[in-house]
């Protein structure tokens, strides 16, 4: 789901979201509507609390996160 229907569907949740990532509210607006290019570092936490509605392919695309979701299952295994 885009970052921007995600927040549209319920009242205030631009605002709980953008507390929960410690960012200002406009700057969340702006990743969502394509203003702003979506940081990388930040996508996994949006996908967290979003609860994987929101994907970090959805928010970056241009990033091989299968990659990156296999080296951190590879490391939790190890550990």
């Amino acid at each position: 789901m885009k970052l921007s229907t995600y927040l549209s569907e319920e009242r205030g949740r631009q605002a709980k979201l953008a507390a929960a990532l410690k960012c200002h509210s406009v700057l969340l607006y702006q990743w969502a509507n394509g203003i702003r290019k979506t940081p990388a570092e930040r996508c996994p936490a949006i996908e967290r609390e979003t609860s994987g509605m929101v994907t970090c392919e959805e928010l970056r695309p241009d990033i091989d996160w299968a990659v990156l979701r296999r080296q951190s299952r590879q490391e939790s295994s190890n550990v």
